[in-house]
């Protein structure tokens, strides 16, 4: 990726990719994203929880000049979609071009984030997700291998799609080690057009560990609140009682 250079007064840094604890495989709340957001001189940030908007509707209320809402939904068959500029949530598991559909009615744009990273996704899926984007993240952060990376940018460059770079936060300390340098813009419309010219940076790429670290809170997580459900549904079960 293109070394890191401060901007020039015409363009501004701006994060496509970050989550807050209303994923439940990260930590960050929405208050301190976006203070770790000003404090690593970014210009916007879009929130991208994983199947919610809570967090990026949250976070937009505390600094509405610097948040984008966005969604991270993953479709049937794993196949991963960003939504940009939402104002409704899009419902996980939906069929690809279903998801997209209800992005673009929102007036959204269609990111697609870390392409080709990660074994365990089917490459025919992963071409699909580029296949249907409006720009594509061809510097992930979280993307540890740096052939992911390459084979993102290879394929945004052959569909001559705008290319974008975003750290995908989970932690505090990832917060700032992607960004992408583009023109200023104040809508979707907007934001298509000066995405267009964009300059995707990436300073550092994230330590496999952050990855075990992810899982293993999303599992505690989904442990409490299991166990909490069975507690609830056993305060709510009627008492058996003997038969006089």
């Amino acid at each position: 990726m293109t070394p890191h250079r401060r901007p020039s007064s015409r363009t501004i840094r701006v994060d496509l990719h970050a989550h807050t604890r209303h994923s439940p495989d990260a930590s960050l709340s929405p208050a301190e994203l976006v203070r770790r957001a000003r404090d690593a001189g970014l210009d916007r940030i879009a929130v991208t929880d994983h199947g919610e908007i809570e967090g990026a509707l949250e976070a937009r209320e505390l600094a509405p000049d610097l948040v984008i809402v966005g969604e991270e939904i993953r479709c049937r068959g794993w196949t991963e979609v960003i939504g940009l500029f939402l104002s409704e949530r899009v419902p996980m598991g939906l069929p690809l071009e279903e998801a997209v559909e209800r992005i673009r009615d929102q007036d959204g744009v269609v990111y697609a984030p870390h392409p080709y990273a990660y074994p365990f996704r089917p490459g025919w899926h992963l071409q699909r997700a580029v296949a249907v984007a409006d720009v594509v993240e061809v510097f992930n952060a979280r993307a540890f291998l740096a052939v992911w990376n390459r084979t993102a940018d290879s394929a945004a460059r052959s569909r001559a799609l705008p290319r974008a770079a975003g750290s995908d936060a989970h932690f505090p300390w990832e917060v700032g080690r992607a960004h992408t340098e583009m023109a200023t813009f104040t809508s979707a419309c907007g934001f298509l057009e000066a995405v267009r010219g964009a300059r995707p940076v990436g300073l550092r790429r994230s330590h496999p560990a952050v990855h075990v670290a992810s899982m293993s809170m999303k599992a505690v997580r989904l442990a409490g609140a299991a166990s909490r459900r069975l507690l609830e549904d056993g305060r709510r079960a009627e008492p058996i009682r003997a038969d006089a």
